[in-house]
């Protein structure tokens, strides 16, 4: 039994009206393998095996043995169809695809050699992408951007709004990631202009859940990682900054009901904004194992001063397409915790 049975039913009980756009129909979708996309397509399974709809979804990877690792369910589900390539030069599969997902990205420069191939790689993976919608026939393109393309915090403690005009980004390496995903809704809203296609946004933020590694720069992952080793949850700052954190479930019912049912060129903020800082995440997190952990904050305490805050306004996303946060964060980390503590995540 899939373990995240329960999770599935849960997006399917809120996207089911929406599925049979898919219907016969085939997707392709990049960024297959990470957390969101492994989101995707374990929901996108489920509803083709729930609902019979007869869909197929093509992605592309640069390494199918690794995901194959990692989930063997979906790695051979009669569904998915696997297409070998980088991102920046692809070769197109064959046939018209009525969808896209467009979900790959470097997450930050730490995973790219310097942050001009990052850049790099958003333009030109993005441009064949693009390319590849206009010679398919695609109807609908989804891109997931990032809370990113907002800049740095300049607001004080206010949920940002998709509307807001975004700050002027520092000339540093690290702001990479946001200007390049600006690029990339920006290509993806003219070329649906020019080729006849409806682009759909999804700035994401925070998220914690099954599939978020847990030893690498998340901080909620770490967290996880600690307390099941019976380990101090450690806080590597001072733990004042504040997210907020949208589960995995969740994440992708909203990504489903954006691409079918959101407006074109008109980004949604995808995330929660019950904001909490990331010291007050660490002793949520302590209290899941059966004998809770002690929490260790490194950093020295600050004077007062500008809050590192990163919560959206969601709205939009409430009030057009009726999504919200539907599990609350509590129960998002024992489930998250149950889950890594079922399967061989820590090897």
């Amino acid at each position: 039994m899939n373990p995240l049975a329960s999770d599935l039913d849960h997006v399917l009980t809120h996207t089911e009206g929406l599925w049979e756009e898919l219907r016969g129909q085939r997707i392709f979708i990049t960024g297959g393998t990470g957390f969101f996309g492994s989101w995707l397509l374990e929901s996108f399974a489920w509803a083709n095996d729930k609902l019979g709809l007869g869909a197929s979804a093509s992605v592309l990877t640069r390494d199918k043995a690794a995901f194959q690792r990692k989930a063997p369910h979906l790695a051979t589900n009669p569904g998915i169809s696997w297409h070998s390539g980088e991102l920046r030069d692809f070769s197109f599969p064959q046939g018209s695809f009525s969808h896209v997902i467009h979900a790959a990205s470097e997450l930050s420069i730490a995973r790219a050699k310097d942050a001009i191939e990052l850049m790099e790689t958003a333009v030109l993976g993005t441009r064949r992408v693009l390319e590849f919608a206009r010679k398919s026939g695609v109807r609908k393109l989804l891109l997931t951007s990032s809370g990113a393309v907002y800049g740095p915090s300049v607001h004080g403690r206010q949920q940002v709004k998709e509307d807001v005009g975004a700050s002027v980004f520092p000339l540093e390496p690290r702001w990479a990631y946001g200007e390049a995903k600006r690029m990339m809704e920006l290509m993806c809203a003219i070329a649906g202009s020019e080729y006849g296609f409806e682009t759909k946004i999804a700035r994401g933020f925070a998220f914690l859940g099954p599939y978020l590694p847990i030893n690498a720069h998340f901080a909620a992952g770490n967290f996880i990682r600690d307390a099941l080793r019976g380990e101090a949850v450690t806080v590597q700052g001072t733990g004042s900054a504040v997210r907020s954190y949208l589960y995995g479930a969740d994440l992708a019912l909203w990504l489903w009901t954006i691409l079918f049912r959101g407006l074109a060129n008109r980004p949604y903020n995808v995330g929660s904004d019950q904001a909490v800082s990331v010291a007050d995440l660490a002793r949520s997190v302590s209290m899941a194992p059966p004998s809770a952990v002690s929490v260790r904050i490194m950093g020295k305490p600050q004077q007062e001063g500008v809050i590192d805050y990163y919560v959206p306004d969601i709205s939009r996303a409430r009030e057009e397409l009726g999504l919200g946060v539907f599990i609350p964060l509590s129960e998002s980390i024992r489930r998250m915790f149950i889950w890594n503590s079922l399967t061989d995540r820590l090897l």
